[in-house]
């Protein structure tokens, strides 16, 4: 089900809450869930608009509000937002209604129900039950691949399946939280047996993150035509990666204690009513390419199953922040590189039966685009750790050092329609002895 366009989509549309209408990532158009903890407070739910935070608490006591904008406020009460996900589309629509006749200039201006959002916490948005990580971008598993299998970058596999793997919940942190360098066996090409210690490759990698709402009950599938129906909003996410140790523990399985240390989102859930106006069709594939077996196939998916988002990542070194130099941009890529559309990922995850719950988490894979100024990695821009990247401050980077701090930041944009953003995914590098 696509999400339709409507009167909270209007560019005209303006807040009373001034910041919100100047260039922002969170115009009236955007609205975003969270849970933040304002001063000497109890975390609870809230909306972002512009640099402040709408209660939706104080929302739902003021009242006013149709059943299911109540209803979804309500599901919201606590300090997660599993509930309110779990709910689905009609309660996110009715919400983001309310809250855009409420926050609308010309509404009467309620200041009192609004927290400057310098002054408050952003917490992780659910209780995240279970997370797993995709492979879906085709320019970075291409440019992986070339590093490691130059004559067959792609497996076989590849273009018939959604490739992924089972990651760690419990080290899913919101943005600001510091990442400790994780320590492990790894093991030097030109070392005979492996040894323990920190890490000495550790990379960021650019993803969207996928919030799970309505589930499935264990052995129903989702089926294609009904997998965006199971989303609940999008988010940023950095899947830390240490690469010595990956390579050593990887064979023949897959990731395990070099991915499951620390997994960085940010903190608003980016809806798909707001993301409405910025679907696209996904890429066709070349005509070499095999068709996608039918239980991944919809058309009305590959219409409109894609999402026009700009991503950006940024690096700031210690000595960078000392100087005060600007954080310097690494990469620029975008959404439309996916090779599988978000709904593609769900039904996949689902088609054996598995159940997804409200809260689970879903990391698209690395988001590289084709040429260097848009790849997603270190790995990657440094060829395998073997050239150097230059940073304004005469620095140099293969890996990420201790007090390098990695930000992650994405646009939706389109002509006829005000941007949106979603907030910053960001994290700084602690020793392992921190």
């Amino acid at each position: 089900m696509t999400p339709m366009l409507d009167h909270t989509h209007d560019p005209e549309l303006r807040s009373w809450v001034q910041d919100a209408n100047g260039p922002s990532d969170f115009p009236i158009q955007n609205l975003p869930l969270g849970i933040f903890r304002p001063p000497n407070e109890r975390p609870q739910s809230g909306i972002a608009i512009g640099d402040h935070i709408l209660s939706l608490k104080a929302l739902a006591e003021r009242g006013g509000l149709d059943e299911e904008a109540s209803m979804a406020c309500r599901a919201a009460a606590g300090e997660t937002l599993n509930q309110l996900l779990s709910l689905g589309t009609p309660y996110r629509i009715a919400l983001r209604r309310a809250a855009s006749a409420f926050l609308a200039q010309g509404a009467r201006e309620h200041h009192e129900l609004l927290y400057p959002a310098v002054a408050c916490e952003l917490m992780l948005p659910v209780n995240v039950g279970d997370y797993t990580d995709f492979y879906a971008g085709i320019a970075h598993a291409e440019n992986v691949g070339k590093l490691f299998r130059p004559e067959s970058p792609l497996l076989p596999n590849y273009k018939w399946v959604p490739i992924g793997y089972h990651g760690r919940s419990s080290s899913v942190r919101v943005s600001g939280h510091p990442v400790r360098r994780p320590s492990g066996q790894r093991r030097l090409a030109e070392e005979t047996v492996p040894t323990f210690g920190p890490t000495r490759s550790l990379d960021f990698e650019l993803e969207l993150g996928i919030w799970i709402g309505p589930g499935n009950q264990p052995g129903e599938p989702i089926p294609i035509e009904d997998a965006a129906k199971s989303i609940a909003g999008y988010c940023l996410l950095n899947d830390w990666s240490a690469r010595d140790i990956q390579s050593w523990e990887y064979q023949p399985l897959g990731p395990f204690l070099a991915k499951s240390f620390h997994t960085t989102v940010s903190g608003w859930i980016v809806t798909p009513e707001a993301l409405a106006p910025f679907r696209q069709r996904q890429p066709l594939r070349p005509a070499s390419d095999p068709q996608p077996l039918s239980y991944l196939y919809s058309d009305a998916d590959q219409t409109t199953g894609a999402l026009n988002i700009e991503l950006d990542v940024f690096l700031a070194t210690a000595l960078m922040r000392d100087r005060r130099l600007a954080p310097h941009r690494l990469t620029r890529s975008s959404a439309e590189y996916l090779f599988w559309t978000p709904a593609q990922l769900v039904a996949h995850h689902a088609s054996n039966g598995c159940n997804l719950v409200a809260g689970d988490l879903l990391g698209t894979g690395t988001i590289s685009a084709p040429t260097p100024d848009g790849f997603g990695s270190l790995l990657e821009g440094t060829k395998g750790g073997l050239e150097d990247i230059a940073l304004p401050s005469g620095e140099a980077r293969r890996f990420l050092q201790d007090g390098d701090e990695v930000i992650f930041r994405a646009r939706a944009a389109r002509d006829g329609y005000v941007p949106i953003g979603f907030g910053e995914c960001r994290a700084c590098i602690t020793s392992a002895e921190s």
